[in-house]
Formats: structure tokens, sequence, C-alpha cells
């Protein structure tokens, strides 16, 4: 089965979907390790990990999909690719979408924001015109061909128009054939609930940022809501920061690894398979 065959399959069943958003391999796997049925990417996680840079545009098309085909294949549950605006007009999505189908994408994620588009909790993000959006968002139906690939349509248009114009866009792209709608960045409990009365037959996805715009709360609240789908999008990014700060600063200090470490190198060969491609070796 497909990898966009099996998510449509979990998004068929009750209930809410959560998972973490990855920018590496080893993210990937761990998130697939610790029981999570899919994973999303992480278009600020990638732009930090690879550049060291903030989700500004700085990534080009090829770096994303390049980094997105490799956690494809590190894991065998599906991935939800977010793939920032197509880069580029209608033909660039067209493009986009028939490599990631190639690679064996789930869905994808595609913004209306203008390029270079920023982080949707960032200040200072302009939006396209809805009909150009609209006509991205048939383009990349028709790409992705058989595939059964979801799509999910996401509108930056609350920070700059206010919800009602979000509202109105994701409807729109909605009508267009994307499966999901996601309303970036709401900015209160009272605002996700409007969006979740505005489409009572439609998937919704949700996006959590610790410290982020929208209220972090948890899936079995979101789930009261009637959202479909929850990305927690930087929580691995953090937390891995997070500890690799502290263990590098103990490092320093101390002059000494901590042997007391619950990820051993043998857990991290065991998370890499290295057994397995030393026998393919023989």
């Amino acid at each position: 089965m497909t990898a966009s065959n099996q998510l449509r399959q979990l998004l068929d069943k009750p209930g809410i979907l959560a998972a973490p958003a990855v920018y590496d391999c080893i993210g990937a796997k761990l998130a697939q390790k610790a029981g999570f049925p899919l994973i999303f990417t992480s278009g600020f996680g990638i732009s930090a990990s690879l550049l060291g840079l903030p989700d500004m545009g700085f990534l080009t098309a090829t770096e994303m999909l390049n980094q997105v085909r490799n956690i494809i294949k590190s894991v065998n549950i599906p991935v939800i690719c977010d793939l920032d605006t197509g880069y580029g007009n209608v033909l660039n999505v067209r493009r986009t979408v028939e490599d990631v189908v190639q690679f064996g994408a789930a869905g994808i994620i595609l913004e209306d924001q203008e390029w270079p588009k920023k982080c949707g909790h960032f200040e200072g993000k302009r939006v396209i015109p809805t009909v150009e959006m609209v006509k991205k968002i048939k383009a990349a139906v028709k790409a992705r061909n058989k595939s059964n690939l979801v799509i999910i349509g996401r509108t930056d248009a609350r920070a700059i128009y206010g919800l009602d114009e979000a509202l109105n866009r994701g409807k729109q792209y909605q009508e267009a054939g994307a499966d999901i709608i996601f309303i970036e960045a709401p900015q209160s409990i009272e605002e996700l609930e409007k969006i979740v009365n505005y489409f009572p037959d439609v998937p919704l996805l949700a996006n959590i940022i610790e410290g982020g715009k929208t209220p972090c709360l948890t899936v079995n609240e979101l789930e009261k809501m009637e959202f479909k789908l929850v990305a927690f999008a930087l929580s691995g990014l953090l937390s891995a920061n997070h500890a690799v700060s502290q263990y590098f600063e103990q490092l320093k200090v101390t002059g000494s690894v901590n042997l007391n470490n619950n990820f051993q190198f043998q857990d991290f060969k065991n998370l890499i398979e290295v057994d397995k491609y030393r026998e393919l070796e023989m």
C-alpha cells in the first residue's frame, strides 16, 4: 500500500491524529520508534539544521526536496511534507508535487505566502491573492495524478487581514481540491473554535508551537474541538537543542562524559540498524 493510501486510511478512522514535525532522519526514526503513525517535516527545522538560518525563505527548493526525500526513505510511516509556497508559480508547484510523489510522500502542505516566505508565527508575512493560490491548489491536484497524495491547503491570512479573510480563503482552497484545511496561527481558543464551526465537515489541521501565537492546547483538547490533525512543529527541535545545550555545557565544565546518559551508543546503533547493514555486507 502506498504511503498516501496509508494516510487516507488513518484519516478515515475516528479520532484525532497527532504527530511531531521532524527536520532530519534521526528525528523521523525516533518518532517512528515512539509509535507515531505519521510524521510531518518541518521547514523551520530544516532551515535551522541545514543552514543555521531562520525560516525566512533561505532554503532553496533543491535543499528542501533533498531533505524531504531522505526523511521519507528513512521510515515506513506516512510523511506529510512542508513544501512552503511550492517554490514559484503553478508550473513550479506542478514540478514540486510530481517530485515528492515520486519520493513517496503521503501528503503535502502548500501555503499562500509571498516568497520569500516566513515562519507562520513570525511577523511581517505577506500573502498572494486568493485567486493565485486557488490556481496553485488546482495545479497540485492535477500533478498528484493517481497517487492519492493528501493536499493540505494552508493560509497565513489571519496575521494580515484577520480571521474572517483566512476562513474565506480556506473555504476557497477546499473547493479547489485541498483535502485538509490549515488556518495558520489563530491567536485564541475562541478563534480555534470559530475555525471548527466554519468548517463542520472538513478535516482541519492545528499547528502547536511552544511560545508561538496559537494556544498550546493538548491533543485531547483539540480532539474535543474536532480538529483532525495536530502538528507539533518545533517540539523535537526545541527539546533536542535544550538537551544538547545542557550536555555540551556540562562537558565543557567537567571535561568528562556522562556515562549515565540513558541513550547509549548501542541504542543509537540499534536506531540506525547497524547490525542489519553489517549482515548485508557479509
